[in-house]
């Protein structure tokens, strides 16, 4: 039976993909199975909205309140739209899974490439590891809040109960995102259909079931400023940030499956800047109506036995039969968020390993012969995410760090390739989607907002805060810094003396047959995969 033409043109566009990541340096070895719908919905799921600014409401909240809410959240959004596209020129330029730390050494002068690489691929790594942890450690308090609202809140969960059901969370995970990969892309697609319908439930439910008593005038939503905080108020509404800088983060997910992605030079950008512009709208859209319809008692909704701010809105709003049905939606949306993330961090796990960086890298490196998938690096990132969750039991304080490093350590990662791709001097050949002239000043003002961005990140929740109380991103960070650098330049064994950055493992020479020959082989390993 001959094939169709759109069996063939999926066929050429594979070839393609493949010699360009040939190109690169790297052999094809995943199946090429998300389209650019799925790489939007991986982008867009691992923001989770909803979910994500109902983990991170505590941070807004106390605040600033409505202010940080609505006007916290359109600042970040716009800055946040910067970043991307910077990184979205990149990741067209050399759409690889290995990204930021590939970028780093390929713009970096000669001189500094190696280490810096090797800083960018240990803070992307743990970067997204943490941020594994916190929206799975989020999930977990959400599950507990809704057995909390189905026990009439008469029943609060212990910080062992809820870490025994985060580790069951991150077990899930690790078992789904070691699937094929054609059956983890399909997955975004529901992904992203139901967050956005998650999104317009709570739109439209709210204004309809909402009580009189908690309805706020269009004066106190978009400008009633509530401090609990301690700090003046110019500056707890700027503390306020981290809640949309942690929801809308995690953005370089798309960059890391651009060895899954079909037409990935312009496809992994484009879902890239597209999820961050429609969770930026939809995000204000939320936080707006959550402004009009949660009342003013702040104290109460901080204070509540259910333990989560964002359910006991939804419980004032919707009683506890609507509350739960909601909530059960919430937690779904939430899961299906770990998934993604936990998907972005194998694959960053997985190309780190492969170019010999990480310990145990000839572990790492596998792909699973039947799923044709990072089982190993799965399972591994896993591990560690629930190593970082055990910083819960040193209390709240200790919790936020995890939320905190999981966009600290990505924007360091972020810094690094963009800052090298205009001062390393090395040669800049854009891929089809570039900013042209306005790459430079769009990446002048990213740079400059994700300084800012970790400086406010690493500040304490109040002012002279004893030790429970303490911000720890800092010491979190600057410990996994110090052990990487340690690790860089120990005697003998450090990094410095075997490293040399991302490793060729095929080569194309265009005026060869070599070029044919990885089309040949790339057509074959397609073939044979297509039962996957």
């Amino acid at each position: 039976m001959g094939i169709t033409e759109k069996e063939d043109q999926k066929q050429r566009q594979a070839d393609e993909d493949a010699l360009e990541l040939a190109r690169l340096g790297y052999k094809q070895e995943f199946k090429r199975a998300f389209s650019p719908l799925q790489v939007f919905g991986l982008v867009f799921s691992i923001f989770g909205l909803f979910p994500s600014i109902a983990s991170v409401f505590v941070y807004a909240l106390p605040y600033g309140g409505p202010v940080a809410m609505v006007w916290g959240w359109g600042i970040c959004s716009f800055f946040l739209l910067l970043i991307t596209l910077s990184l979205g020129e990149l990741g067209s330029a050399a759409p690889t899974s290995g990204g930021l730390y590939y970028w780093s050494f390929k713009f970096a002068s000669p001189r500094w490439r190696r280490l810096l690489s090797w800083i960018v691929g240990y803070s992307n790594t743990i970067g997204l590891i943490a941020g594994v942890s916190s929206v799975d450690w989020g999930c977990a308090v959400q599950l507990m809040a809704a057995v909390s609202i189905g026990s009439g809140q008469t029943w609060s969960a212990t910080t062992g109960q809820t870490y025994a059901v985060f580790l069951l969370i991150l077990i899930l995970h690790a078992a789904i995102t070691s699937l094929a990969t054609s059956i983890v892309a399909k997955l975004q697609t529901v992904y992203v259909v139901l967050n956005i319908l998650l999104c317009l439930a709570i739109i439209i439910a709210l204004p309809a079931a909402t009580p009189a008593e908690f309805k706020n005038s269009a004066t106190y939503a978009f400008t009633g400023f509530v401090n609990y905080s301690g700090w003046p108020d110019g500056f707890a509404f700027v503390l306020s940030f981290l809640a949309p800088l942690w929801t809308i983060s995690g953005f370089d997910s798309s960059l890391h499956i651009s060895e899954e992605a079909s037409n990935a030079r312009l496809s992994v950008p484009r879902g890239l800047v597209g999820a961050t512009v429609v969770a930026g709208v939809m995000g204000w859209a939320i936080n707006v109506v959550l402004a009009f319809y949660m009342g003013t008692d702040i104290e109460n909704i901080m204070d509540s036995p259910i333990g989560q701010p964002m359910a006991v809105i939804l419980y004032n709003s919707l009683g506890q039969t609507g509350t739960l049905a909601v909530w059960s939606i919430v937690v779904a949306v939430q899961f299906m968020m770990g998934t993604s993330s936990l998907l972005a961090s194998s694959r960053q796990t997985f190309a780190f390993a492969r170019d010999g960086g990480l310990p145990f890298s000839g572990l790492l490196y596998r792909v699973h012969p039947r799923t044709q998938t990072p089982v190993a690096c799965a399972w591994a990132a896993a591990f560690v995410a629930a190593l970082l969750g055990l910083l819960a039991f040193a209390g709240d304080a200790a919790t936020s760090a995890i939320f905190a490093l999981g966009v600290v350590g990505l924007y360091i990662a972020y810094i690094i390739p963009i800052c090298s791709r205009f001062a390393g001097g090395r040669a800049w050949v854009p891929g089809p989607f570039t900013l042209g002239r306005f790459g430079f000043p769009v990446a002048v003002v990213s740079l400059l907002w994700m300084v800012f961005s970790i400086a406010i990140l690493i500040f304490p929740p109040s002012p002279a805060p004893d030790a429970p109380d303490m911000n720890y991103t800092v010491v979190v960070l600057a410990g996994w810094l110090a052990l990487c650098l340690a690790y860089y330049y120990c005697p003998v064994y450090g990094g410095v003396h075997w490293f040399r950055g991302p490793i060729a493992n095929v080569s194309v020479d265009e005026d060869s047959d070599e070029v044919e020959d990885v089309k040949n082989d790339v057509a074959v390993s397609v073939n044979s995969k297509g039962s996957d």
